[in-house]
């Protein structure tokens, strides 16, 4: 399915009025650098202006692409396929009004039309494609910046915020793919090609039922044994289920099914947006790790909070050795407390972050570091945050840097070096509970 992902050509059927949905995806296409041919189609014809750059609207597709997106109304789409099918490989159809709107022959209609012709389809009914390190933005949703997530979404909806939240989480993307009612190609199509794809670090997928069970475990369990993949279940509730079965036509099933497939599969399960973002955020940054943690804060509070959660999480408080203890009882002030977690108190500079952090890493017992930084206002977190970036270490290390304005540009400098940042100990806890996992 690569060509979904990373196309050299691309049509565009729909309405080019400012604000329409076609018109919208084709400014995607083109603000997003796409390097490939570009074809707006309607059949008005005309010129269409997007980003500095002037089209012709061709009134009908009259040269090979390889990927179609479709918004026009429902009931033309199979035609419009039967139509194309020989110059097209594959098909996004963003346009709705099919099964989730009770029309169910018309879907089988467009999925025959579709096969007749050797077409896969993407959707109906969905918010289209993105192909990040292709350069491709074959939908109307916010772009994002490259990195290592692929998130498949069965909500369109859903999947808009989320990549919206990932940028402002500072999440970087391989892909991204809503499918809507799956007609054709569905989650586990996506799963096993997502499993295989260079670009692709972890894979998040947001469902709120499947339609081939089997399949899906058998897809979800090879992703997972290539790569994390972070699952977040809606319709886990019965009115939750009711909802799921009308959104996408899907039925939604027993939750508890759902879980022990997930847990079979190796699959990592979430509750929140929130969550599945920080996840992606730790498995963008480290494969895996064991469950015993040095907690490094130069505030006591924050340092017992992490503690408690790495506890109640079933991770372990690292027991440092003796010859850690020693060494670091040899450059901190007397006042800081050595036990894990290690309280550099609260004017701890760049030299006791930095010093500490490596002599920490060198432990044996340690499997991971969370290092915690509030701030007092004569330190920049700054400092602590090239602390962090020039400590040679090399187990994983979760940064926590709360709060808000006070760690801005640190936690900036950090995100410039790849060091994603959790801004709760609760949250840089989950991070490591969630690394222990694979």
């Amino acid at each position: 399915m690569s060509f979904f992902f990373y196309p050299k050509s691309v049509a565009v059927f729909g309405s080019f009025k400012r604000g329409a949905i076609a018109y919208e995806i084709l400014r995607n296409i083109v603000e997003g650098g796409f390097e490939g041919r570009i074809i707006p189609v309607s059949l008005k014809g005309g010129t269409v202006e997007v980003a500095g750059k002037t089209f012709e609207i061709r009134e009908r597709l009259d040269e090979p692409v390889d990927v179609a997106i479709i918004a026009v109304p429902a009931n033309i789409v199979p035609a419009l396929i039967d139509e194309i099918g020989p110059l097209i490989r594959g098909a996004i159809v963003i346009s709705a009004g099919f099964s989730e709107a009770g029309n169910i022959e018309l879907e089988r209609e467009l999925v025959e039309k579709a096969k007749k012709h050797g077409v896969r389809i993407i959707g109906p009914n969905c918010a289209g494609i993105f192909g990040v390190h292709g350069k491709f933005f074959g939908s109307f949703e916010v772009r994002v910046r490259p990195g290592g997530l692929a998130l498949i979404s069965q909500s369109g909806a859903f999947g808009g915020a989320a990549l919206a939240m990932g940028n402002e989480e500072g999440v970087g993307f391989s892909a991204f793919v809503s499918y809507g009612n799956a007609a054709d190609l569905n989650e586990s199509d996506f799963l096993e090609y997502f499993a295989d794809d260079e670009n692709t670090k972890v894979i998040a997928l947001y469902i709120e039922g499947v339609k081939e069970g089997k399949r899906f475990m058998k897809a979800l369990s090879y992703a997972a044994s290539k790569k994390p993949v972070i699952v977040l279940k809606a319709g886990k509730s019965a009115s939750g289920a009711k909802a799921a079965a009308s959104h996408t036509g899907s039925l939604a099933g027993s939750y508890e099914i759902y879980r022990a497939v997930f847990r079979q599969a190796g699959a990592i399960e979430v509750e929140e947006m929130e969550e599945l973002f920080d996840a992606a955020k730790a498995f963008e940054m480290y494969p895996k790790t064991g469950k015993r943690v040095a907690v490094i804060t130069n505030s006591g509070g924050p340092g017992v909070l992490a503690t408690d959660k790495l506890e109640k999480l079933g991770l372990e408080m690292a027991e440092l050795s003796e010859e850690t203890v020693q060494k670091l009882r040899s450059f901190l002030p007397p006042q800081c407390s050595i036990k894990n977690p290690i309280d550099l108190i609260a004017d701890a500079d760049y030299e006791r972050y930095r010093r500490t952090i490596e002599t920490v890493c060198r432990d044996e017992n340690v499997d991971s570091l969370l290092v915690i930084c509030v701030p007092p206002i004569f330190i920049p977190s700054e400092e602590i945050a090239k602390a962090v970036i020039d400590a040679e270490c090399n187990k994983p290390l979760i940064v926590n840097f709360m709060a808000g304005e006070l760690v801005r540009d640190g936690v900036k400098l950090l995100e410039e070096k790849g060091i994603k940042n959790f801004p709760t100990p609760e949250r840089a806890a989950k991070a490591l509970k969630w690394l222990s996992l694979r």
